[in-house]
């Protein structure tokens, strides 16, 4: 989807998905958000494993060709043109995604200007198990926005949907070991958080607490 119109809320999700149950939470997450009138673009972390390893695991080389395919891999661009940035992660031993943090990691000139200080911040994950570490992992990429000087917003339980899928922190899902996909009660979890960025950084840009939007900085 192209861009609207300028004063269009701006909303970029940074995600990495293996099996696609984190991809369907960006799917829907990007579904709402464009509802609610934002421009939103989804990006797709890229692989740091090589093609061997990749070829041992079933069906990881033909997921990554098909979402690359379909999402770009992000940019320093993407991240100074959003208002806010939504990040997802699946939950490996705790912590997130290599990919994930890779593009976290490169984004120490935007650090240095202060250029994503005072945008938007959240985060959702996937795990296997309901005790896999979905919560640990969502807010460990608190600490990388606090870095950033972003605006870190948790979906809290600011939602009745929020009362039966993900967490205070984000949204997330539970896999399982057949990598089953989201529930609805997940997808809606996703979508509220979805919104709610929407909804909190056009407030900012209203007030004129965005800073990328300060007609004069």
């Amino acid at each position: 989807m192209t861009d609207s119109t300028p004063t269009s809320t701006r909303l970029l999700i940074v995600y990495y998905s293996r099996s696609g149950s984190v991809e369907a939470l960006a799917g829907a997450a990007a579904e709402a958000a464009r509802d609610a009138g934002a421009d939103v673009r989804v990006r797709r972390a890229r692989e740091v494993a090589d093609a061997a390893s990749m070829a041992k695991v079933d069906g990881w080389t033909e997921s990554a060709a098909r979402q690359n395919s379909l999402y770009e891999a992000p940019t320093h661009e993407d991240a100074e043109w959003a208002d806010a940035i939504l990040f997802g992660t699946p939950c490996y031993f705790g912590a997130m995604a290599t990919e994930l943090k890779n593009y976290l990691d490169l984004l120490g000139p935007q650090w240095k200007r202060g250029s994503l200080a005072g945008k938007v911040g959240g985060a959702f994950a996937a795990a296997s198990w309901p005790h896999g570490g979905s919560e640990v992992v969502t807010l460990s990429l608190y600490a990388p926005m606090a870095h950033l000087g972003m605006v870190i917003l948790p979906t809290g339980y600011t939602n009745e949907v929020m009362l039966e899928a993900g967490s205070p922190y984000g949204a997330s899902t539970i896999v399982g070991s057949k990598n089953q996909p989201p529930r609805m009660e997940d997808l809606d979890a996703a979508r509220h958080q979805g919104r709610r960025m929407v909804a909190i950084a056009g407030a900012l840009i209203a007030a004129g607490e965005m800073p990328s939007r300060r007609t004069d900085s």
